[in-house]
């Protein structure tokens, strides 16, 4: 307020001048500058001095998505495909839940991992059900993974101009007996792959399984993982990301997909 008044006094003993010195090292210079207030401010007689934040217009914006949070990973195996996702909901550094399923299951040999924006992941699981239910009418037979992969990418590619803010990995058994794991964009374009990860440990956990996993720059031998080895490997992946990641905690779901059908456990993760 003192330097307020004193720069007033200033202008005022320049005989209106609109100026204020100012020192540097270059030498003396001035800033224009202007102490009036406009006749028609509704602030123009309290001495506050509008900043362009709270007395004018300024521009306010919505959007239609929020990001949740949450980490899904999915990995293929011989005659059998593992997909997991943990179980807490956030929305900015607020935990909304921390039992919330990222896991769904389309058939009994097709399963389905979303993060993202929970509303969106909701309505996506919505509309598949019912596709996944008119095509067993139709055909009289369930849905195989590679039908449901498709299907996956034709409803992403159609809400292509306003996408579902998801994440998604399909894992599943094939009409062979192997395992599939399918990887997606938002918009529907997707690809077979021996791993997926998704969600906001996806930067975690997917250099720790092109090591164990995909066997990347390794002089070791290669050999074929069980699903009880692979589980494990789901679980210290889940426990490096939630180190990580504070979206990603609380308890991990895994489910064990096999010709005979979908076996589900879960493990305790960090709750900080």
């Amino acid at each position: 307020m003192a330097s307020f008044l004193s720069a007033t006094a200033a202008v005022q003993s320049r005989n209106g001048v609109q100026s204020l010195p100012i020192r540097d090292s270059e030498g003396g210079s001035t800033l224009p500058v202007s102490f009036q207030q406009s006749s028609h401010s509704p602030h123009a007689d309290d001495g506050s001095i509008d900043h362009g934040v709270t007395q004018n217009p300024y521009e306010r914006r919505f959007s239609p998505y929020e990001f949740n949070g949450g980490t899904t990973l999915a990995i293929s195996g011989k005659d059998y495909a593992v997909v997991a996702g943990d179980t807490r909901l956030s929305e900015g550094y607020e935990i909304l839940t921390r039992d919330v399923t990222k896991l769904h299951e389309l058939t009994d040999r097709v399963v389905l991992a979303s993060a993202g924006c929970k509303t969106d992941v909701d309505q996506l699981w919505s509309v598949l059900d019912i596709k996944c239910n008119v095509y067993k009418h139709n055909h009289r037979k369930t849905m195989s993974v590679e039908s449901a992969a498709q299907m996956l990418g034709n409803t992403l590619y159609y809400r292509r101009f306003f996408p579902y803010y998801s994440f998604n990995v399909l894992a599943g058994v094939d009409s062979s007996g192997a395992g599939a794991v399918y990887s997606y964009d938002a918009v529907g374009s997707f690809e077979r792959t021996p791993f997926s990860a998704t969600g906001s440990g996806q930067s975690f956990l997917i250099p720790l399984m092109d090591n164990v996993i995909s066997h990347k720059n390794r002089n070791d031998e290669r050999r074929e993982l069980s699903s009880d080895e692979v589980v494990e490997i789901v679980k210290d992946a889940f426990v490096t990301a939630g180190e990580r990641d504070i979206y990603t905690g609380d308890k991990v779901e895994i489910a064990v997909i096999t010709k005979d059908g979908i076996a589900r456990t879960t493990f305790d993760l960090k709750a900080d």
